[in-house]
């Protein structure tokens, strides 16, 4: 493997209302061991529909779908349009099938290639004294 090549893991398989199917490529089951010790999982997908050079040149948007009338970096804020395509969610693990996994509150559509599977750790990755803007409210 090449230093800084990204290798999809899996892929959206299936999306229901706020329930999605991810299926993990067979070589990368294994990872899964243990998964289901936990409620909540980190997502980070590849936005697919988003890997063009237009969507992958933008620096700068109006976020919020263009709700908010100032012009942000892409850094500032969550748009899907970005250098690396790479979009990220916090889901509650409902279920696990073998290398199949089903989880609610997914952002992602079906057939977005999976990047990565991370536990979701309170005492790590929440901050609820975490400053932000008001228009990201």
């Amino acid at each position: 493997m090449e230093r800084g090549e990204v290798r999809f893991i899996g892929v959206v398989a299936g999306v229901e209302g706020d329930l999605s199917t991810l299926r993990i490529y067979e070589g990368f089951c294994p990872g899964l061991l243990g998964v289901e010790d936990y409620s909540h999982l980190i997502i980070l997908y590849w936005l697919h529909e988003r890997d063009t050079p237009r969507h992958r040149g933008t620096l700068q948007v109006y976020p919020r779908r263009g709700r908010v009338n100032r012009l942000r970096g892409v850094y500032a804020c969550r748009s899907p349009s970005r250098p690396n395509p790479v979009g990220h969610t916090v889901v509650e693990l409902v279920g696990v099938e073998g290398c199949e996994l089903t989880v609610r509150g997914l952002d992602a559509v079906d057939g977005s290639p999976l990047v990565d599977i991370k536990p979701y750790s309170p005492r790590s990755d929440s901050f609820p004294e975490a400053r932000t803007p008001d228009w990201s409210r």
